[in-house]
């Protein structure tokens, strides 16, 4: 599943990343988006972008483009 599919307070693991450059793969990793790396999805934003989530007790906003292209499985 997405990180994008997720809802509300839902929490994940992330297993990956697809069809992302190298670059924003790599801002991803820097930010703590790492694989194996649980994650909670705090809310979307009203016209659905960017969405809000946790990792390791830090908010962080990642756009619904991106979010589409990291590969989670729910908890």
């Amino acid at each position: 599943m997405k990180l994008s599919q997720l809802h509300q307070g839902q929490k994940a693991t992330i297993h990956g990343f697809c069809e992302l450059s190298k670059d924003v793969r790599k801002k991803l990793m820097v930010m703590g988006l790492l694989p194996n790396t649980p994650v909670t999805l705090i809310r979307r934003a009203p016209m659905g972008d960017p969405l809000q989530v946790e990792v390791r007790g830090v908010s962080l906003a990642v756009r619904a483009n991106i979010a589409d292209s990291i590969v989670v499985e729910a908890n």
